[in-house]
């Protein structure tokens, strides 16, 4: 096993971690951090504290938990936890994996999702993560495709077990004034309609019909919620539609562009490099020539 990782205070935030499964030492955090990328915790026993979002969450041992880390995270408390494991999914892959509507919608409301605590299944996830750590570590394309399968197994039971409880965000309180908030149920259903329709052309003002709000009003609810925009979580999905597309199809990138929702080729190339840090066709050629799967 390769040396413990430790949060680095200095790293600037949104920094990507990419895809990783490494183990981690706890420590509290001095600050929150933010990337990204779809967070996913196991601890062998013990227990982690964050602040996610405002909100304080505990991590318990032998669960698989998840949250999107764009929203600020911070460890503020442990106890008996010597090491633990951290996978980071870049959000757009896990975005093209097409998991639940509502497994994704409840990520970005910056709720945290865990599985329930089972003997037999815990046991099983120790042997994944463990897997997975040396399947990643040897930097192998052939690995990492096999990795990614086997995780997007393991959180499609996540989802399914998922939909009979509760996210961990939201306490037994806070989900009946949660139910009973307007605004909270009006941004999800934006997240929702955006997930839906994102191939389309979108106006701010067709989302804030949708749910019958001011465009403005809608707007502002929605990064008040979210910490994000609403083009910039129609942007994201429209990139990776355009990174499956990439690499499953043969289709110029032209095309590639439109049926992913752009209105240009000069709009996609510029989103696409703000979003992954290469171009289009830099990403295709990446991810062929190593045997990778996107």
């Amino acid at each position: 096993m390769r040396p413990f990782q430790h949060f680095d205070t200095g790293r600037p935030e949104f920094a990507p971690y990419g895809f990783t499964c490494e183990v981690w030492e706890p420590m509290r955090m001095s600050r929150p951090d933010r990337h990204d990328e779809i967070e996913i915790n196991f601890l062998d026993q013990g227990r982690l504290t964050y602040l996610i979002g405002g909100n304080r969450i505990t991590v318990e041992s032998r669960a698989v938990t998840l949250f999107w880390a764009a929203v600020p995270h911070q460890i503020i408390q442990f106890e008996d936890v010597t090491h633990y494991y951290v996978i980071t999914i870049p959000f757009g892959w896990f975005l093209q994996w097409g998991l639940p509507e509502n497994l994704q919608t409840q990520l970005i409301l910056g709720n945290v999702l865990s599985t329930e605590t089972n003997e037999t299944i815990a046991a099983r996830d120790k042997m994944l993560f463990d897997q997975w750590h040396r399947d990643l570590s040897a930097s192998e394309s052939e690995a990492q495709e096999i990795v990614l399968l086997e995780l997007k197994a393991r959180l499609l039971r996540l989802a399914r077990s998922h939909s009979r409880r509760p996210p961990l965000s939201v306490t037994r309180c806070d989900a009946r004034s949660s139910r009973a908030s307007p605004n909270l149920e009006k941004a999800e259903l934006m997240a929702s309609y955006i997930a839906r329709n994102f191939k389309a052309r979108l106006l701010i003002k067709d989302i804030a019909d949708s749910v019958d709000l001011h465009p403005d009003y809608a707007a502002t609810l929605f990064r008040k919620t979210f910490g994000t925009t609403l083009n910039s979580l129609i942007t994201r999905h429209r990139v990776a539609e355009s990174q499956r597309l990439l690499v499953t199809s043969n289709e110029q990138i032209v095309n590639v562009a439109l049926s992913s929702g752009f209105d240009s080729l000069s709009r996609f190339n510029r989103a696409f490099k703000e979003v992954t840090g290469t171009t289009p066709s830099g990403f295709r050629k990446q991810c062929r020539s190593a045997g990778d799967y996107r």
